[in-house]
């Protein structure tokens, strides 16, 4: 588990804070990591990174050593319609056509930070949550797209989401 934080650049606009988990997150090179976004109820992260680029990712040990690490960068979203989409997906070691992902997230890292996590809960790891996958794998592609489109088009800003077409996943 680990957490995605970016911000609108309007001194008014919203922070997004997502947890992200599905053991998505993946180091490309040593100043890079990149991870699956899949579909979800809204489009924050992508919108905040088309408009400034802005990411910060937080790991929290959960259990052993006390431990936070933060990775500060400039994050870009890759979609199904970009070219560099297929060769990335499969690098982080998945199908292209997997069922609900709609974008990898890259993360050009700027600076790494650490600090002690003494004030971070200990939890034990009981398995990963089915419901987004089975929400999603209840859904036609058509379907997915359908829900894309109404819900994943802008952010509560306003900022543009998503920009894929159905004919750019062909």
């Amino acid at each position: 588990m680990f957490f995605v934080g970016t911000k609108a650049s309007a001194a008014d606009g919203h922070i997004n804070l997502s947890p992200k988990g599905i053991e998505t997150l993946h180091v490309v090179d040593p100043t890079t990591v990149a991870y699956l976004d899949y579909v979800g109820s809204g489009v924050e992260t992508i919108a905040h990174l088309r408009e400034n680029g802005r990411i910060a990712i937080m790991l929290c040990a959960l259990e052993g050593a006390p431990k936070i690490v933060r990775l500060h960068g400039r994050g870009e979203v890759i979609e199904p319609g970009d070219s560099r989409f297929s060769n990335l997906v499969q690098r982080l070691g998945k199908n292209t056509n997997e069922h609900g992902l709609r974008s990898v997230i890259r993360v050009m890292i700027e600076r790494v930070s650490d600090s002690c996590g003494y004030g971070v809960p200990l939890f034990d790891y009981r398995g990963a949550r089915s419901q987004l996958n089975d929400w999603a794998n209840h859904k036609s592609e058509e379907a997915l797209r359908e829900y894309q489109r109404k819900a994943n088009v802008s952010s509560v800003d306003g900022l543009p989401g998503l920009r894929w077409t159905d004919d750019s996943t062909e």
